[in-house]
């Protein structure tokens, strides 16, 4: 597989209410956010946002506009009543690409079991790729794990390359 595309850039969003709020610091966000720069990536953020639906669209968009080629999220997406990052993220998303989602829960099963709650998603809208991660440092570097060898290709794809023969 090859490298990362040319000025391959990369938009971190984190869902917290508390880290928003300033109770805590924002750790999973700027874990994201260095994974990312390690792979290549020119990278935005964390931009913090409360768990609200309206505020977390407005940001997506924000930065699928932008022209990004990936944005990632850390946080919002468990069970509880507050979190709603996969909803705010299909109201963005055009195609869902469910495999992504679904490998990033798969991968941190055998070390923690609850990781299969999170109702994180993926998809793209236009030639940004949107994938929800956990909101935990553990779950972004699950997440970079899975997502890592993936993106060079993913963002080729998007641009419009062909199939690697």
């Amino acid at each position: 597989m090859s490298g990362l595309p040319a000025g391959a850039r990369a938009v971190v969003v984190t869902a917290s209410n508390r880290a928003s709020a300033g109770v805590y610091e924002d750790r999973s966000g700027q874990a994201l956010a260095a994974g990312l720069q390690e792979l290549g990536f020119a990278v935005e953020g964390p931009h913090v946002r409360p768990d609200d639906v309206d505020a977390l669209v407005a940001v997506l968009r924000e930065a699928v506009a932008s022209g990004a080629d990936v944005v990632l999220t850390t946080g919002g997406t468990g069970l509880s009543p507050t979190d709603v990052t996969p909803e705010a993220t299909r109201a963005v998303v055009e195609r869902e690409a469910p495999g992504l989602a679904e490998a990033v829960r798969r991968y941190g099963e055998g070390k923690v079991p609850t990781s299969v709650l999170s109702r994180g998603i993926a998809g793209t809208a236009g030639r940004t790729l949107v994938v929800n991660l956990p909101g935990s440092t553990g779950g972004v570097r699950d997440g970079l794990a899975v997502l890592g060898p993936l993106l060079p290709h993913v963002v080729s794809q998007l641009r419009g390359g062909d199939h690697e023969a």
